[in-house]
């Protein structure tokens, strides 16, 4: 009766950790089948700026424009693999029809930041974004050296006097000078539910272990050595 409790106990302690486990590896499958679509609907077939675009309804959405670069940009702080540090070129660009939208054209060399960029037309290809790099620990940026350190769509669409939304620009005709086009992708996105279906799988492991021992540790010792002891 003595070994009753325990067992219970490793039983369901075991199986909560299990299910935990499970649930993650579902989590993986549901989150794998969403980038997937967002992968689709990155490299579909661009259609025409949409006239009031909505990060609930657009986001990611292939849209094509053609206008003049301003020559307004803002910086943006930011590192890219076998790149190291860059900034992201942040622009104003008033389109053929009239409106003005905020695009971002692709990342420069930090020796770059200052290099002239006249206004200059262009065709672009890109998706919708509205990126959600800030937090409470992001630094305020420095307006008069124009380094930004996240992209923060209201701030910069204010700033640059353009519609509050942004375009990732994927390819651009003809290019900007020094400017590399750096596109949307699911990259940022975490998915972490495989690590922590191992983390949970590992942990009920670890307990079915521990249970495993304290029985054999109880059946070796047994009741009567417990009360022989206390007598001594």
């Amino acid at each position: 009766m003595r070994f009753v409790i325990p067992l219970i106990f490793g039983i369901v302690g075991c199986a909560v950790l299990i299910a935990l486990g499970v649930w993650q590896v579902q989590r993986l499958t549901w989150k794998q089948e969403v980038l997937s679509q967002i992968e689709s609907r990155i490299a579909a077939d661009p259609v025409p700026l949409p006239a009031a675009p909505q990060a609930g309804d657009d986001r990611y959405l292939p849209v094509q424009i053609a206008g003049q670069t301003t020559g307004d940009e803002l910086h943006v702080l930011a590192s890219v693999k076998e790149m190291g540090a860059v900034y992201r070129v942040i622009s104003a660009v008033d389109t053929v029809e009239g409106r003005r939208v905020l695009v971002d054209l692709g990342v420069i060399a930090t020796p770059a930041k200052d290099a002239p960029r006249p206004p200059q037309e262009v065709a672009i290809i890109g998706n919708l974004h509205w990126p959600e790099e800030t937090d409470g620990f992001t630094p305020d940026p420095d307006r008069d050296a124009n380094i930004w350190f996240a992209r923060d769509v209201a701030a910069m669409s204010a700033a640059l006097r353009a519609e509050p939304f942004m375009i990732v620009a994927r390819a651009i005709t003809p290019d900007v000078p020094g400017i590399t086009p750096l596109p949307v992708g699911t990259e940022g996105i975490p998915n972490d539910h495989l690590q922590y279906a191992m983390t949970w799988f590992s942990l009920a492991l670890i307990w079915a272990g521990m249970t495993a021992f304290l029985l054999s540790r109880m059946r070796r010792v047994g009741p009567h050595a417990r009360t022989s002891e206390e007598h001594r």
